[in-house]
């Protein structure tokens, strides 16, 4: 999926304390940090969405947007940050994908149990797939990688390997 055009979605998500639709292309000019995550009231995922909340301001002033997916709907996605001490600082959208259409489109559906994988996509201003991560249920991403590899691909340059902001970028010799 890699350099292709992210598919756009509209869905209702549990957004700002209040019920309402996410489209993927208002989110046009932006970068986008678009995770998806098994189910609410679990074991690894609040573990997920608190990371990523701890880390929203800092995504933010890198000019990105953090939105969450499952197929859980934007009630059970509300009733869990009110249940969960630890998701309350959650301020990004929590997107409701109960036909698991969004999940499909991004080639995360487990067939298998119906509820979307752990993916995760970085997506650029202009809309295009730059960077995609899938791992098992059983493994949580690092807020860190995902900061890194945006800033990676915001220095738009060559990025070794442990590349860390404030590197220089690899120089091509002609």
């Amino acid at each position: 999926m890699i350099g292709i055009r992210a598919p756009d979605f509209e869905a209702m998500a549990w957004k700002d304390n209040d019920f309402g639709k996410v489209k993927l292309s208002d989110y046009k000019g932006k970068w986008v940090v678009l995770f998806f995550y098994p189910a609410d009231f679990t074991f690894v995922c609040p573990t997920e969405l608190e990371g990523f909340a701890k880390e929203q301001d800092e995504f933010a002033g890198k000019n990105a947007a953090i939105l969450a997916v499952s197929r859980d709907t934007e009630y059970v996605h509300k009733a869990w940050l009110e249940a969960d001490s630890r998701l309350k600082g959650v301020r990004y959208p929590m997107i409701a994908d109960r036909k698991g259409e969004i999940a499909a489109k991004y080639g995360v559906l487990n067939e298998g149990t119906g509820n979307a994988r752990r993916g995760l996509f970085i997506i650029d201003p202009d809309g295009i797939i730059k960077y995609v991560v899938i791992t098992d249920d059983d493994v949580g991403r690092s807020t860190d990688e995902t900061l890194r590899v945006l800033l990676a691909l915001q220095s738009g340059g060559l990025c070794p390997v442990n590349w860390k902001p404030g590197e220089e970028n690899l120089k091509v010799k002609k």
